[in-house]
């Protein structure tokens, strides 16, 4: 009785750990996902504009991504409301006005110089003189320093506990 129910436990755990392998049978492969549908448009001059702006702008969601590589449904919704601007006639200047007057400066990859990004712009150049600085001062202080010349006592001391170690 006990070896029938062995048999059993073993059947059981020899299912589950096949199911994943059949789950995945080579017969008989899962469906691919399907590409995303790029929409085409009429107006290639729009496209090509759109492409270079979005390129300049950062998504908002994502942050560190450049609005035409962006997956996010935001950066979608955003792209599309830059061709809705184009179409209307709108620069690209214009278009750029608009996302800063909504998103603000960190919209754009390059953001303006002005009183608020100052630091942005000159904190790299300020914290890499302050480096420099100190590096140079680092150099100069150990030009100019001069160690104490030993005595002979002191090397007999050094000698001394040398000899002492085991």
């Amino acid at each position: 009785m006990t070896s029938c129910l062995m048999k059993q436990c073993l059947l059981i755990l020899f299912l589950a750990l096949s199911l994943p392998v059949l789950a995945n049978d080579p017969a008989n492969p899962p469906a691919a996902a399907a590409p995303t549908a790029q929409p085409l448009f009429a107006d290639v001059a729009i496209e090509a504009r759109l492409t270079h702006l979005s390129r300049e702008l950062r998504c908002v969601v994502c942050q560190n991504e450049a609005l035409s590589d962006s997956p996010a449904e935001l950066a979608g919704d955003m792209r599309q409301e830059i061709r809705e601007l184009m179409k209307a006639g709108k620069t690209d200047q214009e278009v750029l006005s608009f996302l800063t007057s909504r998103y603000g400066d960190f919209v754009l990859f390059r953001p303006p110089f002005k009183p608020v990004t100052y630091l942005l712009w000159i904190g790299p150049f300020v914290f890499l003189s302050f480096g420099v600085l100190v590096w140079f001062m680092a150099l100069r202080a150990r030009r100019t320093f001069k160690s104490a010349p030993v005595s002979n006592e002191q090397i007999a001391a050094a000698a001394r506990l040398l000899e002492d170690k085991p």
